[in-house]
């Protein structure tokens, strides 16, 4: 009886990890879908021209000195 017990506990615990991970991994799916700032109606293609400086910075940088 106590072997099952046990199993039941290990069983239930394993059960629980496992729900966790999958919600936290698919919150983590959605979240990263897309570009910050863009909805995930539009297309990649209009988020790069509504995002300009999106990669690096719009402007090269200045060296003062």
């Amino acid at each position: 009886m106590n072997t099952v017990n046990a199993l039941y506990r290990d069983l239930t615990c394993a059960t629980g990890a496992f729900v966790i991970t999958l919600v936290m991994g698919l919150s983590f799916v959605q979240s990263t879908s897309v570009p910050p700032g863009l909805r995930a109606s539009m297309s990649p293609i209009v988020a790069a021209q509504l995002e300009p400086g999106w990669f690096g910075q719009p402007q090269p940088a200045v060296l003062v000195d």
